[in-house]
C-alpha cells in the first residue's frame, strides 16, 4: 500500500509562514503608497511656494517712482511701496516670506511653507519644509529692446 503525502507540504515548520509574508508585504506597500502621496504633496507645496514668490516679485516690480521715468531719467522701484505690495501678496496669500529691493531695479521675494505629511507621519517624518525664490528686474525697453 503506498502512502499519499500532501504536494503543499504540511509541514509544522512552514504552517503560518505565508502570513508573515503577507503582512510584510502590506507594510511595505502601504510606505511606498505613503511615500509617493507625501513627496508628490512636497512637490505641489514647492511649486505654489515658487509660484507666489514670482507673484509677489512681479507685484513689488510694478511700484515705480513714477516722477522720474516719466521724466525719462530710468525706471527705479519705489523701496517702500515694492517691498509693501509683495508683503500684501504674501500675506493674501497665506504665505510666509520676505521682500527685499536690490540697488533700486530688482525686486527679490522669498517664500516658506511647511508641508504636513498624511502618512509618513507613521515612521516619523511629520512635515517638509520648502522655500520658494524669485526676481523681478525692471528694465526700460523701446520696441522690445532693452535700452
Amino acid at each position: 500500500m503506498q502512502t499519499l503525502t500532501n504536494p503543499w507540504g504540511d509541514d509544522e515548520r512552514e504552517r503560518g509562514s505565508i502570513s508573515i509574508v503577507l503582512v510584510v508585504g502590506a507594510v511595505a506597500m502601504l510606505i511606498l503608497v505613503g511615500l509617493a502621496a507625501d513627496v508628490g504633496g512636497k512637490v505641489h507645496t514647492l511649486e505654489h511656494a515658487r509660484d507666489v514668490a514670482r507673484q509677489a516679485a512681479r507685484a513689488g516690480g510694478q511700484q515705480l517712482v513714477a516722477p522720474a521715468a516719466i521724466r525719462g531719467e530710468g525706471v527705479r522701484a519705489d523701496p517702500y511701496a515694492a517691498q509693501q505690495a509683495a508683503q500684501a501678496y504674501l500675506a493674501g496669500a497665506g504665505v510666509a516670506g520676505s521682500a527685499t529691493v536690490i540697488n533700486g531695479t530688482t525686486v527679490r521675494v522669498t517664500t516658506t511653507e511647511t508641508y504636513s505629511t498624511k502618512f509618513l507621519n507613521i515612521i516619523g517624518i511629520r512635515s517638509f519644509t520648502v522655500h520658494g525664490d524669485a526676481e523681478s528686474r525692471i528694465v526700460r525697453s523701446a520696441g522690445g529692446v532693452e535700452q
